[in-house]
């Protein structure tokens, strides 16, 4: 019933959806203008309750005054009352408790009688009666209206008087009696932001609802006009100024609901022109606006069942300022956010969130540290999530300890930690989990996780005793043991498997691969809704090899690997010699022969008679004029788009950028957004003059250590995702950085060359020897 209180709508927004105390009785009987914020509903709630003591109790009509000396004197000592027990941080009071504030304990029904929506007596323990008001909300309405009576009758700041003595004299608003109505409500906004907990939050918005001389005509006969609009505005003022200050997002939140409280819709309004014109960036927002996004999405009718942060902006004001709106979504897209583990500790809070079922983290720097916080929030008892993406998240063997013990009681059934350096080691930590009784899990994605067959046993295992019904292990160098050794698992009569992926599909071709004997179900390879398929080209003429293996299939028969080749009933899928290269580990079996195109390249670029080195020279080169000609920024585009996955290496000297470009980035304005990386429309890993690494997309910045000259990258159309590899001298890769980028449409490979005699060169196949 009251579920609601919290989220009241701006000016504006009807009230039908707040389920607030004597709501049906208010819809028929009051008449006027419907309540525009939280503080004038309780207002004219409480007005009801008096007019309907006045009518059914008292026998007065409906012109009498409803507020006779008895119902005030009633409202003073349940405001004393509420005030009294709030401060201790009561919900429950006895008999000495009404006692002290001049309540007839003996009355006690009387008073239920009336105020039926405000006060209830319950049994209590050993028959003793205890007392509480029908709602916290209630009780912090009538403390806030005892605080602003007693302030406009007595000249007495409440607030101040309950604060400690040492407290009380460093306060820069220590003056309980005798003090300006400014002060009194800065002294009360300051109190409520030190309140643990968001103790008074709601306290507060009653507080300052209650100063607005609109508010008070309603209350004629209970209390004076107090404030004026001048107090009012510097209350306004000093609100918006520390909002900008360092808080968390519920705080920004609450001061943002008494901002509406006070009728200022100011930074609302300016939030909402920006939601008109798409103008969302750091550059003209700030967290005080982020809120009043959330605010407005959450006092809005707007479909709260997903969120993705990246229709807004993915950057850390965006990621605070939302985060309520998080909370209250059931599912949450994060993918390619710029997150990394600093985020984790809020991140964790909107795990502990029990709407949330869904969470994509994917393609952010979270680490082995980031996700350890997680674990944090993934354990809480009113955590429901059921489905994690953390697929590129920088993690390795570090986290899996962590992992595991989430998964032993966690309610997790979706599990995808694809494309992160987890290794055997890790793996095996992680069956640990799987094994336990309590877990639930039923897919899990370890596609790309540098796993060997010597993980496999710890696999197999967990695949007799799980409830695992999908296992993707795609891109690992298993080898024919490892698959062996899965294959013992996959025999034994509790595995629940249906789907298991350990080899890479292929295209449609017009000559498939031989169909499944009669009586075996064909099985779909796609993974369920809300993990991202991982699929890669083969060469041309490599048959498509099925990658689903049905459990009934595996169950009746012996299943032995043989190259790469699954043997069932005497059919036997086999690779054949033409697609030797796609047996290769690691990353080359995606290598891709990228060229550039003269006819983009820059008047200052020399391009190699095999258009694969590029150079910075100080002749201008007498290319013919092209409309796709890069006119000011010494940049070349490739001659053809990359499409699927695509791997290439490069070897740099000097200032250089490395990267992938949509083919309508500008090229002839003179302004820096044509240069790779300061765009939405490119992606980029630059070196500058000192040798230093960073990455660049929308002029944001991320520094990278420092690598040596030969960088590989690896793009995912399909996943969309870029990968940034240093390539040692030794021929191992270590990942630097990962963009989620959108195909959307067709990418290009892009070299920017940024200082004389800076050179890249695009290496061929036979030069590189990459493991992985």
């Amino acid at each position: 019933m009251w579920q609601s209180v919290h989220n009241v709508p701006p000016a504006g927004l009807l009230l039908d959806d707040l389920h607030s105390p004597g709501a049906c009785d208010e819809d028929t009987r009051v008449k006027q203008q419907l309540p525009r914020t939280l503080t004038q509903m309780y207002i004219h709630f409480l007005v009801v309750q008096a007019k309907v003591k006045s009518l059914k109790y008292d026998g007065r009509s409906e012109s009498d005054p409803h507020w006779t000396p008895e119902t005030r004197e009633m409202v003073k000592a349940l405001g004393k009352l509420a005030f009294e027990q709030l401060h201790k941080g009561n919900l429950i009071f006895y008999d000495s408790d009404l006692e002290e504030c001049g309540l007839d304990a003996a009355a006690a029904s009387v008073y239920s009688g009336v105020f039926t929506q405000v006060f209830r007596e319950e049994p209590g323990l050993y028959q003793d009666k205890v007392y509480c008001f029908i709602h916290l909300s209630v009780q912090e309405f009538l403390a806030a209206l005892h605080v602003h009576l007693t302030f406009y009758n007595s000249g007495v700041d409440l607030l101040s008087a309950q604060q400690s003595p040492e407290k009380h004299k460093s306060t820069s608003h220590s003056e309980s009696e005798g003090q300006s109505p400014e002060l009194f409500y800065l002294s009360a906004v300051d109190q409520a932001l030190e309140s643990p907990n968001g103790h008074l939050d709601l306290f507060l918005r009653f507080l300052l609802g209650l100063s607005l001389p609109t508010n008070q005509s309603l209350l004629l006969g209970l209390t004076q006009t107090g404030s004026s609009s001048e107090t009012n505005q510097e209350t306004i003022e000093y609100i918006s100024e520390i909002m900008c200050e360092d808080m968390t997002p519920e705080c920004r939140m609450n001061l943002l609901h008494c901002l509406n409280e006070l009728n200022d819709h100011s930074l609302v309004e300016q939030v909402q022109s920006f939601m008109r014109e798409g103008h969302f960036s750091d550059e003209n927002m700030f967290a005080a606006q982020w809120t009043a996004v959330s605010f407005l999405l959450l006092s809005s009718d707007s479909d709260l069942d997903e969120f993705d942060l990246r229709k807004y902006n993915p950057s850390g004001y965006a990621f605070s300022g939302l985060l309520p709106v998080m909370k209250a979504s059931r599912k949450v897209i994060l993918s390619g956010c710029h997150l990394d583990e600093y985020y984790c500790d809020d991140l964790a809070s909107v795990l502990s969130s029990s709407s949330l079922t869904h969470l994509d983290l994917s393609y952010n720097n979270l680490t082995d540290s980031g996700v350890e916080e997680l674990c944090s929030g993934l354990k809480s008892a009113s955590c429901r999530l059921e489905v994690l993406s953390l697929s590129c998240c920088e993690l390795s063997h570090l986290c899996c300890a962590a992992l595991a013990s989430v998964l032993s009681s966690s309610s997790l059934t979706h599990l995808d930690l694809s494309n992160n350096d987890l290794e055997d080691s890790g793996v095996e930590q992680l069956c640990s989990g799987l094994k336990s009784a309590p877990c639930r899990l039923e897919l899990l994605s370890l596609s790309c996780c540098k796993l060997s067959h010597l993980c496999c046993a710890a696999l197999a295992s967990v695949l007799s005793s799980s409830s695992l019904t999908h296992l993707d292990l795609s891109n690992n160098d298993l080898e024919d043991s490892g698959v062996e050794q899965l294959c013992s698992g996959l025999k034994s009569a509790p595995c629940r498997l249906e789907v298991l992926r350990t080899l890479s599909r292929a295209p449609d071709r017009s000559t498939g691969p031989p169909p499944l004997p009669p009586g075996v179900p064909q099985v779909s390879s796609t993974l369920p809704p809300g993990v991202p398929q991982v699929s890669s080209t083969l060469p041309p003429g490599v048959p498509q090899v099925s990658s689903t293996l049905h459990l009934e299939s595996l169950r009746k028969l012996h299943c032995t690997c043989v190259r790469l080749s699954f043997t069932h009933r005497a059919v036997c899928f086999r690779l054949d010699p033409a697609g030797q290269r796609w047996m290769v580990p690691g990353l080359m079996k995606y290598f891709c022969d990228v060229t550039l195109d003269p006819n983009t390249a820059n008047n200052t670029l020399k391009l190699s008679v095999d258009k694969r080195t590029v150079t910075n020279v100080d002749e201008l080169q007498l290319y013919p004029s092209h409309q796709d000609r890069f006119s000011s920024c010494p940049q070349v585009l490739s001659s053809s788009a990359l499409t699927g996955r695509c791997y290439w290496e490069v070897e740099v000297r000097g200032e250089v950028d490395i990267a992938v470009s949509y083919r309508g980035i500008r090229r002839r304005e003179d302004a820096d957004d044509c240069r790779f990386g300061h765009n939405d429309q490119s992606w980029s890993l630059r070196r500058n003059e000192r040798g230093e690494w960073s990455v660049y997309h929308c002029k944001r910045k991320k520094d990278c250590y420092n690598i040596s000259y030969t960088v590989g990258m690896l793009l995912d159309s399909d996943a969309g995702a870029l990968f940034f590899y240093e390539v040692t001298s030794d021929n191992f890769l270590f990942h630097i950085h990962t963009f989620s980028c959108s195909s959307s449409e067709p990418l290009f490979v892009g070299f920017g060359l940024n200082g004389p005699g800076s050179s890249v060169s695009l290496l061929k196949l036979g030069d590189m020897t990459t493991e992985t």
